[in-house]
């Protein structure tokens, strides 16, 4: 079964020449490309096969496309082919040789020829290949990523997970190279009660960032994993108390924190631990950006738990009330009487945060990032994103990258 559909590969093909007069190329996941039909033989030499492979298996580690050389002085990109949770192989953005780079031609030949290719039909193929500005290279790997899941729909669950573990992983490496430099190995206890603050406060990307600075003084205060566990656990506990006594209707808390604490339990190494430290704190986050401190029913506490469950779905009314037990007439007056929101608002207030977070961390379209939040259609997303935010997704997007 192919990867792709020659329509889909054509239409993206299509645009990606139009903007950089590039031909891409299909990549099967062991580094061989499949399509067009009629490339040369050189460039499935088993040394540029493996180099592909190893770059596709690193675009899916870090979850974006990633760059490298071929040849010397010779560079290509990949970006990765993802449906959920499978990688299917990638797209290949075409060579280049870089306008800065020393290297010459002849160099480029030479390693072609050493790796098994005939000098003339290496000769043939470095002569081809256009020169390009270096800076360009990220703006058409990312214009190529972006192309081909306009057009194919697929949605890259497993990628954007990536991204957010590697981005943590960043910064958590930054926060400990500055605590060494600094010599501070003592635990911030205050940044728990500023976790906390902005978390109520909606601040997601905040939170992050407080939530890895802590990571990381656990793991200087002592790199054993036990120890860093029952640090993790103290954190979160303190989290879950800390929201339980603002509010006694919090209380569904407790028992996910108990399965929270299960796999926290089961982890094997601080990276691990990060990865499920990461999710539990998002399910936090979205408990109580739709609960908050406010004094509500059992009733609304279930329903709103449904919610926070359930947003990026297509929830209906009924199925909000029978969670909560009550008929949609009553849910529907006690959440707008408790929350200030009706039971629509509630579902767009914590797609929208969920939307600020992709913005913020992922280079994911308008469109995908639409499906990928429940709001299904592109136009209502953008709609809704400027009635809540008072600026539009794109605009928002480039106000956090500067």
């Amino acid at each position: 079964m192919p990867i792709l559909s020659k329509t889909l590969f054509k239409s993206v093909a299509k645009d990606y020449r139009s903007t950089y007069g590039l031909a891409i190329q299909l990549v099967g996941r062991s580094g061989q490309i499949n399509l067009p039909e009629t490339v040369a033989g050189i460039e499935n030499l088993a040394a540029l096969k493996r180099t592909r492979a190893h770059t596709l298996s690193e675009c899916f580690r870090w979850g974006e496309p990633q760059a490298f050389f071929i040849a010397p002085g010779i560079m290509s990109w990949i970006v990765p082919l993802v449906d959920h949770t499978e990688l299917r192989g990638g797209l290949c953005g075409g060579y280049v040789h870089l306008e800065d780079d020393p290297q010459s031609r002849n160099a480029s030949v030479n390693y072609l020829v050493s790796e098994g290719a005939k000098r003339k039909e290496a000769e043939a193929f470095v002569g081809k290949v256009p020169m390009f500005e270096q800076q360009l290279v990220r703006e058409a790997a990312d214009k190529l990523y972006d192309l081909f899941y306009q057009y194919s729909g697929w949605k890259p669950l497993e990628l954007e997970r990536n991204k957010d573990r590697m981005m943590q992983q960043r910064q958590i490496a930054e926060e400990i190279h500055l605590r060494k430099v600094e010599q501070n190995r003592a635990y911030p206890y205050d940044d728990e009660r500023i976790l906390l603050s902005l978390i109520r406060v909606g601040d997601r990307n905040g939170a992050r960032k407080i939530f890895n600075k802590m990571l990381a003084a656990m793991f200087l205060y002592s790199p054993k994993q036990v120890v860093v566990r029952a640090r993790a656990i103290e954190m979160m506990g303190y989290l879950v108390r800390a929201a339980v006594e603002d509010s006694p209707l919090m209380e569904p808390l407790l028992e996910r924190h108990m399965k929270w604490i299960e796999q926290i339990v089961e982890t094997q190494d601080f990276d691990d631990l990060c990865n499920v430290l990461l999710e539990a704190l998002d399910d936090f986050m979205n408990s109580i950006f739709l609960q908050g401190v406010n004094p509500v029913s059992p009733a609304v506490g279930k329903a709103l738990d449904y919610i926070a469950a359930n947003y990026t779905e297509s929830i209906t009314l009924g199925e909000v009330a029978a969670a909560a037990g009550l008929s949609t007439f009553r849910i529907a007056h006690l959440l707008k009487e408790t929350t200030g929101k009706t039971a629509l608002q509630n579902i767009h207030y914590l797609r929208i945060q969920e939307a600020r977070r992709l913005l913020e961390s992922s280079d994911m379209s308008c469109t995908d990032i639409a499906y990928e939040t429940g709001f299904g259609d592109q136009s209502y997303f953008i709609k809704q994103f400027r009635k809540w935010m008072g600026i539009t997704p794109a605009k928002y997007r480039k106000s956090c990258h500067g």
